[in-house]
């Protein structure tokens, strides 16, 4: 389920994959889940889905725009997610040229 809610949210906000998504189940106690890393061309996507207490954090980390509201439906309906902590951070580092 993962593996197909990530390459969903690749299509849907519009993103390139760069290979295929790595899920890792590891951990211990109530930190034991799966984690999940997805390059893309623009930067890539993190989560950890905790087993014990169903939560799951999530990173979309991208130098282009997407619609944070995409991601949080989409949330919703692979998770039947009902309470959502969403911190949207907008990036606008002029780019500089290195020495």
């Amino acid at each position: 389920m993962i593996g197909n809610f990530t390459k969903d949210l690749v299509r849907r906000i519009d993103m390139k994959a760069y290979g295929d998504p790595q899920i890792v189940m590891f951990g211990t106690g109530n930190k034991k889940g799966y984690t999940l890393i997805q390059l893309i061309e623009t930067s890539n996507i993190a989560g950890h889905f905790v087993e014990e207490n169903n939560t799951m954090y999530l990173d979309v980390f991208s130098c282009k725009d997407f619609d944070p509201e995409v991601v949080k439906e989409l949330v919703h309906e692979y998770f039947d997610a009902q309470k959502f902590n969403i911190k949207v951070l907008f990036r606008q580092a002029p780019l500089q040229k290195l020495a």
